[in-house]
């Protein structure tokens, strides 16, 4: 039997249209509202207002990735069979999973057929695509190769959520090991060496250096160890909103540089995420000082991409780009060395895709040397400051035993 379904659906002229139609399934309203030249946004059982369908922006940047990469890949797909533009962003929307970005690429759909470009479309919606995004978009409106285009944007953002989730999984284990180490000896001076204190509670005892020294840290734990929590707590905030700030954030990108292994493996990164950009622009003939600004805007450490500004500026002043790089300092060596060959050849922008291939390859080295290093010493000061407490307790039970007897 049909029921009554709510709607919220946009028209031709970009106007918000609302109602209620009669139907088997919510699949078979939005078939109907096509028909009828419009964009359904909402169908459903109850009626949706519109401030409920306001964009609440996701939390973590990992989902907008996904969702991104998403509709990359079901676009390349799509239009490099022929399938129309409008109609492949429809068809995208409905294989979107997530309503918030159902949304977004509705939205988008909106403004194209509003007679604005796509490259314009995307860029209204600026947190989910980058300006990498929107220009190598608009490069491929203008040459007419759009399909190529997100064929390319795919790899690229394939290859990039491919590297980074790599550094995430190789870090976790880390992580969660010294938060565990940290906490196990936090509950065992804070809950079980006070309870071995009462042994030597009525203070005729005499106990062993090690032992008084335990007790004696276990007591400071018990009756500050709350307040240095939340001490730390508190510091955590206020690093939190100063690493915000532009001279923090750059203080904080040029001292993990220098922590020693880990710095290396995030300059590593940097570098293969700058490469990967660069290749992927200038492969679609985005001009150079415009991809180098471009490419900056990708990097997460703003220390590097400020070095950026000099190279910019030397490429302008007609240096090429390998000089004002090594001038620069802040890429490794071999980077000039190969960008002054793709120079020589004429071919940079193969040589950035091998810079990428190289420096995606060293960095999981540098985050695999950095796990097979930190993991046994986190482990070792486990063992150490565990098995001092454990000798402890046995030195103070071995005093007892010599007392009694």
């Amino acid at each position: 039997m049909p029921a009554t379904f709510f709607f919220r659906a946009v028209a031709s002229d970009g106007k918000i249209r609302t109602g209620s139609l009669s139907g088997n399934d919510e699949k078979g309203i939005a078939r109907e509202l096509r028909k009828q030249g419009l964009t359904p946004v909402y169908v459903g059982a109850t009626p949706k207002t519109a401030s409920s369908l306001e964009i609440k922006l996701p939390s973590f940047g990992g989902r907008r990735r996904s969702d991104v990469l998403f509709f990359t890949q079901e676009l390349s797909t799509l239009l490099n069979a022929g399938v129309p533009l409008d109609r492949a962003l429809s068809i995208t929307a409905e294989l979107t999973d997530r309503a918030q970005f159902r949304f977004i690429v509705l939205d988008v759909l909106r403004v194209l057929k509003g007679g604005r470009t796509l490259a314009d479309s995307l860029a209204s919606h600026g947190e989910y695509f980058s300006d990498l995004y929107i220009n190598m978009v608009r490069a491929g409106e203008a040459s007419g190769a759009l399909a190529v285009i997100f064929s390319r944007l795919a790899e690229f953002e394939r290859s990039r959520d491919e590297l980074r989730n790599f550094i995430v999984s190789a870090m976790i284990y880390p992580a969660l090991l010294a938060t565990v180490a940290a906490a196990s000896v936090f509950i065992l001076l804070s809950f079980v060496v006070p309870r071995f204190a009462v042994i030597f509670a009525d203070g005729h005892m005499k106990m062993p250096a090690p032992t008084r020294i335990m007790l004696e840290v276990s007591d400071l734990v018990k009756s500050y160890g709350w307040f240095v929590l939340g001490g730390l707590a508190v510091v955590a905030i206020l690093w939190r909103v100063y690493t915000r700030t532009a001279a923090g954030r750059l203080w904080w990108d040029g001292a993990r540089l220098k922590v020693p292994l880990l710095g290396v493996a995030l300059l590593k990164a940097e570098t293969a995420r700058f490469a990967r950009a660069m290749a992927t622009l200038l492969e679609n003939s985005v001009p150079l000082v415009q991809s180098i600004a471009i490419g900056a805007a990708t990097l997460n450490n703003r220390m590097i991409a400020n070095s950026l500004v000099g190279v910019a500026n030397g490429v302008k002043r007609g240096e090429g780009i390998a000089g004002p790089t090594r001038k620069a300092g802040v890429f490794p060596p071999l980077a000039a060395h190969l960008l002054t060959v793709g120079e020589e050849t004429g071919r940079l922008d193969q040589m950035f895709a091998r810079m990428a291939e190289i420096y995606e390859n060293e960095t999981r080295a540098a985050i695999r040397r950095f796990t097979s290093i930190f993991e046994p010493v986190v482990i070792l000061v486990m063992g150490i400051v565990v098995g001092g407490l454990v000798l402890s307790m046995l030195l103070a039970i071995t005093s007892i035993n010599d007392v009694a007897v």
